[in-house]
């Protein structure tokens, strides 16, 4: 197929652990609309089911060109990574209607090998596995080159869960790991998001009524509840659970926030509250600042370092602009590498889940050059 236009839509789906995201393009590739729903797949597929369901029907598309990436082959109701793509693909297959295509992030996108039909998942299954973050990057890469005639940056991708930082070189990704496990090594994937880090995970020691106490090495709250109490946290994409199953309320939050370092809410007032959850936003900044030095430097060694800039993504950007500001760099919201002369709601709920709208877009080039 060399057509998309013989489908009256894209969708391009991005398949979590916690959640299902996924955006609707129209016969041009214009973006039409962008969901993100709940999916607790570490429960069983059905959850995926109920969410594929949900989707479908706020867009109102009964068939499309699908292409579709995932994270969600690492929860544990698989055994191993390579049950989980097979049994994933195979269930999205099923369920969809349409041309269903999996995507590989190898190739170019004039290369066969950047999608794959089902019948060729189980072959190229370790090229599926977590592909998500290289969707993002090869979008973002063409994007910066093409429309702001630059040939280098930093693509910071924060999440609920994780961080993904990736290297732009001459349009292309220029990173040293392509598996998790090599990512992770090379702190290009960072295991720190701002919805559903367990606190525990940020500090071991954290600063408190003018001192310094120990945190618990207890999952009693996590970074929803900090971002609940800075007012970062949009409500909108506040879709996980908290730690103990209550509501996330302000209050609530600080009563989980307090128990990590050994305290009841009523043991303080809310300021102390909200002091707490900034010295956990700072411990998370901390961090993210210096990954991000990391990678900066390797982009500089290159010779490319001149000029750049970080493009912030994913529900947790409000954190990289804040890290570009205090570096002195120059800061670009993914959404100004979109083709749209107007800001939507679409857009941003598109830089959201990025990953889904530069796998429809991918696809949609694919496509035509085929």
């Amino acid at each position: 197929m060399n057509n998309p236009n013989q489908f009256n839509h894209t969708i391009g789906w991005d398949v979590g652990g916690a959640h299902l995201k996924a955006a609707l393009l129209d016969t041009s590739g214009a973006l039409l609309q962008v969901v993100q729903v709940p999916c607790a797949l570490w429960r069983g597929l059905p959850e995926l089911d109920a969410a594929i369901d949900e989707v479908l029907n706020h867009f109102e598309v009964k068939t499309a060109l699908h292409a579709i990436t995932m994270t969600g082959e690492l929860v544990d109701i698989f055994a191993n990574r390579e049950v989980g793509v097979n049994a994933i693909s195979a269930f999205m297959d099923t369920k969809l209607n349409g041309v269903k295509l999996f995507y590989t992030g190898a190739g170019t996108l004039a290369d066969s090998s950047c999608f794959l039909s089902l019948s060729e998942v189980s072959q190229s299954w370790q090229s599926i596995a977590s592909a998500n973050w290289l969707a993002s990057a090869c979008f973002s890469a063409h994007q910066m080159q093409t429309l702001k005639n630059s040939n280098s940056a930093l693509l910071v991708d924060i999440g609920s869960t994780t961080t993904d930082f990736v290297p732009l070189i001459n349009g292309q990704p220029s990173c040293l790991g392509f598996t998790d496990a090599a990512r992770m090594q090379f702190e290009e994937l960072v295991y720190t998001g701002v919805i559903r880090t367990p606190l525990m995970a940020l500090a071991q020691k954290i600063s408190f009524n003018l001192g310094v106490t120990s945190v618990a090495a207890e999952f009693f709250a996590t970074s929803g509840d900090v971002y609940r109490l800075t007012g970062d946290l949009l409500l909108a994409d506040d879709m996980a659970e908290t730690a103990d199953g209550k509501d996330k309320s302000i209050f609530s939050s600080a009563r989980r926030i307090a128990r990590m370092v050994g305290h009841d809410v009523e043991d303080a007032d809310m300021i102390s509250w909200h002091q707490l959850a900034q010295a956990f936003k700072d411990k998370q900044i901390e961090r993210l600042t210096e990954v991000t030095k990391v990678n900066l430097d390797r982009i500089a060694k290159t010779g490319n370092g001149r000029g750049i800039s970080i493009i912030g993504a994913g529900v947790g950007r409000f954190l990289v602009k804040q890290i570009a500001e205090k570096m002195h760099l120059n800061y670009l919201d993914v959404s100004d590498l979109f083709n749209c002369n107007i800001e939507t709601p679409q857009q941003s709920q598109a830089s959201v889940c990025l990953p889904a709208y530069a796998v429809a877009c991918l696809v949609y080039q694919h496509e035509i050059a085929a």
